[in-house]
């Protein structure tokens, strides 16, 4: 009883606390929607930024539980459009496309990757199937809230649906000796093509049998899947690197009308113009030690900067473990050495990714009505020097470096990669179990 006690007390804490207006005063606003702050105040209550402003601008509630930051800077929780953590296993070697495959079937949410990624101040994140396949499933929008099961940190729609996308991938991957898997780059567009086709079929026979079951085909999840990407529910999130895989996925989503952001781009630079006029977003990828796929070999710093100016949407990811969560803010301060504006590049780890997910009107920037996603940092977000000192989520915070067990998974050590306990479990006390 004393553990189920526990538990209920540490739920209830979190519901009140959530209901007092909290004021984080003194602190550099970085808003990503407007200008940097110098002095500001930012008040959230019920998981919702209320006020962001400066300092004598902003009237604190009476009530209100004041945190002093002054010194410190308080920007957006940062978005990653492309993760891995969680201990994921996707699709497998049946085929090269598997669109009935949901990554959070597989979602451990006790991995460490997850405490990691709140470490490094990211407050949502894309967890992607890997891209060994055409196809490899749909991928899902976590919000890093405390929780118990994946359920928790799913991300709905106004509709109550769960928010996720489709992983497709194009290039060398998905090229294997294996039956059913193609062999060249032409072959690999063409079992897509097929499958789309296949989808759009499937679409017009529901549309025919008009809810008469007699009419009606039998469910099939894969095709239902690729009804949601050709109907635009959700969003194709595409694995590409060479210029001309980039132009087969842009051919592709034009013949077939759907939504895509391409993820990577190595040869972005090489193509900006077409992409910009294709109006299509890109998340890319920065990697800072050599080695990787051939494919990717052209992969340079400057390619936010050539997109940015030609008016790309453009995000970073970190495709964790290829680049570690607790280090993501790096991505856009090497983007600025490379020639990216300032604003351009902290917008590419906020609002930018959330625009991708269909989650700009929700997070990305501290503006009132938005949810209190924000992350606390010691200093400029763009120097080496500054570390995240705390990570709120919906008004909560969920990590903060000055907790032993927080600054275990930011800092690395023994006992950083086990497996987190769960968020509302508290230890019994010794001698009442």
């Amino acid at each position: 009883m004393v553990f189920f006690a526990s538990v209920l007390a540490f739920t209830l804490e979190g519901a009140s606390g959530q209901s007092i207006p909290q004021a984080l005063v003194g602190a550099k606003l970085i808003t990503i929607s407007g200008d940097e702050i110098e002095t500001g105040t930012l008040v959230v209550q019920d998981g919702r930024i209320t006020a962001a402003g400066p300092v004598d601008a902003v009237s604190i509630p009476a009530g209100a539980v004041r945190i002093d930051c002054a010194g410190k800077v308080i920007m957006p929780g940062l978005i990653c459009t492309h993760n891995h953590v969680g201990g994921i296993g996707g699709a497998d070697n049946s085929g090269p496309i598997q669109p009935d495959v949901r990554i959070f079937d597989s979602l451990n949410v006790r991995d460490a990757g997850f405490r990691r990624v709140v470490a490094g101040g990211l407050t949502t994140v894309n967890i992607m199937p890997g891209s060994g396949h055409l196809l490899s499933g749909r991928t899902i929008y976590l919000k890093m809230r405390r929780g118990n099961t994946v359920e928790d940190f799913f991300i709905r729609d106004a509709d109550g649906i769960v928010m996720g996308g489709v992983k497709m991938a194009n290039g060398t991957n998905s090229l294997r000796e294996m039956k059913g898997f193609p062999r060249t780059r032409a072959k690999s567009a063409a079992l897509v093509r097929q499958e789309f086709i296949n989808a759009g079929e499937y679409r017009e026979r529901l549309a025919r049998a008009g809810g008469d079951l007699a009419e009606t085909p039998a469910r099939d999840v894969r095709m239902e899947t690729l009804v949601d990407v050709l109907e635009g529910r959700k969003i194709v999130h595409h694995h590409t690197h060479r210029q001309d895989d980039i132009m087969t996925v842009m051919r592709l989503a034009e013949e077939f009308d759907f939504r895509v952001v391409l993820h990577h781009v190595s040869e972005g630079w090489k193509i900006a113009d077409q992409i910009a006029e294709a109006r299509v977003p890109c998340s890319i990828i920065l990697v800072e030690s050599p080695g990787g796929k051939l494919e990717a070999s052209e992969l340079a710093f400057e390619t936010g900067a050539v997109l940015e100016r030609v008016g790309v949407l453009v995000a970073y990811h970190t495709d964790d473990w290829i680049n570690d969560s607790r280090l993501f803010l790096r991505s856009p301060a090497l983007g600025v050495r490379a020639g990216m504006s300032r604003a351009g590049a902290l917008k590419a780890v906020t609002l930018a990714g959330a625009e991708m997910l269909d989650l700009g009107d929700r997070i990305g920037s501290l503006e009132p009505g938005k949810d209190a996603d924000f992350v606390l940092l010691s200093g400029d977000p763009l120097s080496v020097y500054t570390k995240v000192l705390q990570t709120w989520v919906e008004g909560e915070r969920v990590f903060d470096r000055s907790d032993p067990n927080d600054r275990l998974y930011a800092v690395g050590g023994y006992g950083a990669g086990d497996d987190a306990e769960p968020f509302t479990c508290c230890i019994a006390d010794e001698g009442n179990e």
